[in-house]
């Protein structure tokens, strides 16, 4: 059963890595683990919450992308690339989980 699990959970990664071949989508990954990097953490700081900090980071690397892919498509010759929107939100969905997965809780000091 964990055999199974595991290659579940690796297939994806095939085809994130023929995505990323082209430097393009490279760029778009990097841009949204930068997005999705800096709202974790503003959210974090805020709330002390990582199912929070988790959602609106992973939601800011897609609403960044699609809005980048919504002006280039209102460009003449150019059009809403679904594949460097997928970029954007593999970054994005990659750092934000690995974030909540090192961020460790705070204690709080008793007064």
């Amino acid at each position: 059963m964990n055999k199974l699990i595991i290659l579940l959970l690796l297939l994806p990664t095939l085809s994130f890595a023929q995505l990323l071949t082209e430097e393009d989508k490279q760029m778009h990954f990097a841009a949204g683990a930068i997005t999705s990097t800096l709202v974790y953490d503003y959210v974090y700081r805020k709330t002390e919450n990582k199912k929070k900090a988790l959602v609106y980071s992973i939601a800011s690397s897609i609403l960044v992308g699609t809005l980048k892919e919504v002006a280039d498509s209102s460009q003449k010759g150019n059009y809403f690339d679904t594949r460097d929107l997928l970029a954007t939100t593999y970054g994005g969905i990659t750092f934000s989980v690995t974030f909540n997965i090192l961020t460790k809780k705070k204690k709080h000091l008793p007064k």
